[in-house]
């Protein structure tokens, strides 16, 4: 969305067409764009707020009823850090004693509203003058002007000297859109972006989930975070801020559970029990697999495979837990057979150590059975294995992978 249209939006009229595009349906835009032209709004404003109120839309699920008076560009939305993400970061940043931050690469504003509620007085910095419209037209519509100072500017050029803490969130898109893995490649640097902790007392750096923990500056906390059991991001804590090596934080239907460790230890194998445990996502990436073993008191089907086994339940907020039943060939006519001789027709997946698809594996099965059931494809020792399952309490079931 170009600057000049977002601009608009953000004015009396274009606030008029926003409420008037809220109340069109969703699966007619033709016949919205003309209900909206047909109520004296120019066609480029129509446009515009028709596509605003679908990313608000969209936008409830990371925002909650804050998105109802946003405004989002669709990079900036899928980007953004969720609330309760943002809230949870705000306040350890505030209870360390932060008072002044400057949040470097802010998007649309997610954290820098939090930061703001926190009690923090904020600068909001973003290269992306569009982008930069878009997080002070968030600020003052939830009326946290008063905290909140937003520039369009580049961040290595902004002088650190007047803050406490630094948040970044480097850019980790081209200019087209695409993913970029090289944290060399980020906006700003990585070079800048990791001497940060050297320059402000507190700094607080959102990282892909896929970071290298070896690029994470000297004596940081690394933190991995996941929501509704899908990763996130990760996050490095630094100088004060860094409570723990490693931190896997897990929160799910609202509630908040965490994991800390070294990452550097390695989980014993054992024989397989009657249960097997399937570690949340952020709890792998964190490289905290041997401290949630030894929480449940269990041990690896495999040396190099991260799923867990317990003689007994042990349900954890930290990963899916499923009843061992029994084990299966893996060979493909032989676990076909098996499974139709159990009445299976609907079939969950799960995987680690297994180069199998999936999808293929499941139309090669051709399964017509009444029953359900769970199979888990990994290995044991080092020789490949089926596990048949079944949901034993904990999260919940794990979806295919």
């Amino acid at each position: 969305m170009e600057l000049d249209d977002l601009l608009a939006l953000d004015t009396e009229a274009g606030r008029a067409a926003l409420a008037a595009a809220a109340e069109q349906p969703e699966d007619d835009p033709l016949a919205a764009a003309s209900a909206l032209r047909a109520r004296g709004f120019a066609p480029a404003l129509a446009a515009a707020a028709l596509t605003q109120a679908g990313l608000r839309r969209k936008a409830a699920a990371k925002f909650g009823p804050d998105a109802a008076v946003m405004l989002f560009t669709r990079a900036g939305l899928e980007q953004a850090t969720r609330a309760a993400v943002a809230r949870r970061r705000a306040a350890r940043l505030a209870a360390a004693g932060a008072r002044r931050v400057a949040d470097l690469g802010c998007g649309v504003g997610a954290d820098t509203i939090a930061f703001a509620r926190a009690g923090l007085q904020v600068l909001a910095v973003d290269a992306a003058a569009a982008t930069a419209a878009v997080a002070e037209a968030n600020v003052r519509a939830l009326r946290l002007a008063d905290s909140v100072r937003v520039q369009a500017r580049d961040a290595t050029e902004l002088d650190l000297a007047e803050f406490d803490a630094v948040f970044c969130d480097p850019a980790r898109r081209t200019t087209g859109g695409r993913r970029v893995f090289d944290p060399r490649a980020y906006s700003p640097p990585w070079d800048f972006v990791a001497a940060l902790p050297g320059r402000v007392r507190y700094a607080v750096l959102k990282l892909a989930p896929g970071i290298d923990h070896a690029l994470l500056p000297e004596g940081t906390e690394g933190e991995w975070v996941s929501v509704d059991g899908d990763v996130v991001e990760a996050a490095a804590w630094c100088g004060p801020l860094a409570k723990a090596p490693r931190r896997a934080t897990v929160l799910r239907g609202g509630e908040a559970s965490e994991l800390t460790g070294s990452g550097e230890e390695r989980a014993p194998a054992g024989p397989v029990g009657g249960y097997l445990h399937d570690p949340d996502g952020a709890v792998v990436r964190a490289h905290l697999v041997a401290e949630l073993a030894e929480s449940l008191g269990g041990t690896l089907l495999d040396p190099e495979i991260a799923y867990v086994t317990t003689p007994d339940a042990a349900p954890s907020p930290f990963a899916r837990q499923y009843e061992i039943l029994e084990r299966l060939p893996i060979a493909l006519k032989k676990l076909r057979a098996a499974l139709r001789a159990l009445d299976v027709g609907a079939l969950q997946i799960l995987k680690r150590g297994s180069a199998h698809d999936v999808e293929d594996l499941r139309r090669q099965l051709r399964l017509e059975g009444s029953r359900s059931a769970a199979l888990a494809l990994t290995r044991i020792n080092g020789e490949h294995a089926a596990l048949l399952l079944r949901p034993a309490g904990g999260p919940g079931a794990a979806p295919d992978r």
